[in-house]
């Protein structure tokens, strides 16, 4: 007996069972690994390795700058590629051992080098890390969420479970990388261990997806012949001229930038504030523990939520729950009681952001299509891999730069007040305004998530004339 076909709220019919949701999510758990550990780097190149807080902050921008064009090519690459196996699917077993080594490498920096050549071994290894291995995995894998399902809800899914297991990674990192390195040793010995651990974990994340991942909703077909058998007709300029007069596009770019900038503050300000404002490292173990309780909370509700309010609804309700527990723990950032209370409701409210873009995101690859007549696949994808990277890039960098004009300086046993500002600066108020801008943009996205039933309507009617 045949199985019933079942259909979404918008009516578009579901396709996925929860071995494909756990398939596809360990790519999200390869991709955090490597951005939940650059996160990590400025405290690594500071009080570590010991360099200036200012010259890595350069360093790390740079990177991310040469990182985020390689996005609009490499989206460009993808949508030209032919292979057997797919558009997508090749890059992730092609990056699987790149990941492996350049990991590790991160943390290699040869003590024998003067200031300049340290500066610029963190230069050339973040760029092969983030602008190749990152890039080449992260717009297939965004891309193929288009190809799998045309269901928001299943869409919607693939993003929880995306969202969840790279979350996964992204707090371990958080909570146990300084607690499992200063147990190791704490010097830059113990830190290459753990990027060996990490990039271990990468690689076999990215080749369990190769193999159980593909490019269509039928599961006895291998790509899609839709999307696989033809190149679109479309220049790199001309490409992007499209992807910027789509408004919906634009949005998402700066939702994705400035969700990015706040996810890259937050990774690199944690070992700040807890050493300088608690007075010990170490606990940012504790407050990443405390953390779990609002991501648990986010993942359980935010599939409820989007069934109820819809993708948009759920995503700026959410950010107007991250700006009401940031601003309250703004009148007083140096407390604890309000740092592991109030501060729990923006961890709670980007939960969605971290779900959903993916999801936003593609539908514009159906807008795209049915306004221009070209999908742009890889290139509309791009725009969460280029708002993401300049987005760390900015966090983290933001951070050097900000603790620079505090006089920080890591040798000192008592750090300033500018410097103790500086701190609450990158860790609450900067964030505040970030949350605000998030929430503008998604609110305009809105009237895109209304035409949507109507947009895959007149797709399929084009296709059956």
């Amino acid at each position: 007996m045949a199985a019933e076909i079942q259909h979404d709220r918008m009516g578009i019919e579901k396709t996925m069972v929860l071995s494909d949701y756990l398939a596809d999510g360990l790519g999200q758990l390869g991709l955090n690994i490597i951005s939940g550990l650059i996160g990590q780097l400025i405290y690594f190149y500071t009080d570590k390795v010991g360099l200036a807080a200012g010259a890595v902050a350069t360093m790390l921008l740079i990177s991310k700058i040469i990182d985020a064009f390689t996005d609009l090519i490499m989206g460009k690459i993808m949508d030209n590629g032919k292979s057997p196996k797919g558009k997508c699917r090749p890059w992730f077993l092609r990056m699987a051992f790149p990941a492996l080594v350049l990991i590790p490498a991160l943390f290699m920096i040869p003590a024998g080098l003067d200031v300049n050549g340290k500066l610029a071994f963190v230069l050339i290894t973040n760029v092969l890390l983030s602008a190749i291995v990152f890039t080449a995995v992260a717009i297939p894998y965004g891309a193929i969420m288009a190809l799998r399902t045309k269901s928001q809800e299943e869409r919607s899914k693939m993003g929880i479970f995306r969202a969840a297991l790279g979350y996964v990674s992204g707090m371990v990192i958080a909570i146990m990388v300084i607690p499992l390195t200063n147990m190791f040793g704490g010097d830059q010995q113990a830190w290459i261990k753990i990027g060996i651990i990490f990039g271990g974990i990468a690689c076999l994340s990215f080749w369990i997806l190769y193999h159980k991942s593909r490019e269509t909703s039928n599961k006895n077909e291998i790509v899609s012949s839709e999307d696989n058998s033809e190149v679109e007709e479309v220049s790199f300029k001309e490409g992007v001229k499209i992807l910027f007069r789509n408004k919906y596009w634009v949005y998402m770019l700066m939702v994705s930038l400035f969700s990015q900038l706040s996810f890259g503050l937050s990774g690199a300000t944690g070992a700040y504030y807890a050493k300088w404002v608690l007075g010990d490292d170490n606990l940012v173990a504790l407050l990443g523990g405390i953390g779990l309780i609002p991501t648990f909370a986010g993942f359980l509700l935010v599939g409820p939520m989007v069934k109820k309010l819809g993708v948009t609804k759920t995503v700026y309700v959410s950010m107007a729950i991250a700006i009401l527990g940031t601003a309250i723990r703004a009148f007083a950032p140096g407390s604890f009681i309000l740092t592991v209370t109030a501060g729990l409701l923006p961890t709670f409210g980007m939960i969605p952001i971290m779900s959903l873009v993916g999801v936003m995101t593609n539908n514009c690859v159906d807008y795209n299509e049915w306004k221009t007549g070209k999908r742009l696949l890889g290139m509309t994808n791009s725009v969460t891999g280029f708002g993401g990277k300049v987005g760390v890039g900015l966090g983290a960098s933001l951070t050097g730069w900000v603790l620079a004009l505090g006089a920080y300086n890591a040798s000192l046993s008592v750090q300033p007040t500018s410097a103790i500002n500086a701190i609450y600066a990158i860790a609450v108020y900067i964030p505040l305004v970030l949350y605000i801008i998030i929430f503008i943009f998604a609110k305009k996205y809105e009237s895109l998530e209304k035409m949507y039933p109507q947009i895959i309507a007149e797709l399929a009617d084009r296709k059956n004339q």
